[in-house]
């Protein structure tokens, strides 16, 4: 239970973190153009594994100790989630 609600406070932490820079808002062109069809799901695609790469070694307690099972699980993908933009 203690683990629990250590990972929702670190994931209402993270979602304030990338709320306002999402993969999908840095998905422009070299002109300033956001990038629609295979460019925008290329773009997005490898923004969401170098988040997940990030996220997962951010997933730590309050303690400074990694997060494992369903508390790392839980707080990766909402981190993603709230990256990527949806």
């Amino acid at each position: 239970m203690k683990m629990l609600l250590i990972s929702a406070a670190l994931l209402l932490s993270a979602a304030a973190a990338h709320a306002a820079d999402t993969c999908t808002s840095k998905a422009i062109d070299k002109n300033g153009k956001p990038l629609t069809g295979a460019a925008l799901t290329a773009s997005v695609n490898k923004c969401k594994k170098d988040v997940a790469a990030a996220c997962d070694l951010s997933a730590k307690d309050k303690n400074g100790k990694p997060l494992a099972g369903a508390a790392k699980t839980s707080y990766t993908k909402k981190c993603v989630s709230d990256a990527v933009g949806g």
